[in-house]
């Protein structure tokens, strides 16, 4: 009995240790591009910020949330990135082809959701950074990107990223 459960332990390893190859091959293919001077770059947000992730990123990290309302995956990991902006971290969203501002307004609201968005109503943001899959996450320091995957991620999971970037 204690061999058999070894040789299980020992598959569920390499099972675990093959997944998270792979997971690193996808995250590094789907890889999103800092356009040029992004870092720079204004953007308003839904409460009319302006805001640059160059500075918003130069003290501590940045999570950049890449992810739209009509996202599936998403209806699970925005309530996440809300609740990480609440504790007080970094965070800092971008909302691709998810409606016009009163209607994303709305959206949040309905969803009892509070945190930065800046809506990419046509998607002009996404496609500089060559956003391919919704949801996607960035993490950027001092206006470069650190980390970036693509996908369902724990909370936990941006926790560890936003922490890794700022050691």
């Amino acid at each position: 009995m204690v061999s058999k459960l070894r040789r299980w332990a020992r598959e569920g390893l390499v099972l675990l240790a093959l997944l998270a190859a792979i997971m690193a091959i996808v995250d590094w293919w789907r890889a999103p591009q800092l356009p040029p001077a992004f870092d720079s770059t204004p953007l308003q947000t839904l409460d009319r910020q302006s805001v640059t992730p160059g500075a918003l990123s130069a003290e501590r990290p940045l999570l950049l949330y890449f992810w739209a309302s009509w996202c599936g995956v998403c209806r699970f990991t925005t309530p996440t990135v809300a609740q990480l902006k609440a504790e007080g971290e970094n965070v800092m969203t971008i909302a691709l082809r998810s409606g016009n501002e009163q209607e994303m307004a709305r959206w949040l609201a309905g969803k009892g959701i509070a945190m930065p968005v800046v809506n990419d109503a046509d998607g002009a943001i996404s496609r500089a950074w060559q956003i391919g899959v919704t949801p996607t996450l960035v993490v950027l320091d001092k206006g470069r990107v650190v980390s970036t995957t693509s996908g369902w991620t724990s909370y936990w999971g941006m926790k560890l990223r936003l922490w890794w970037a700022g050691r």
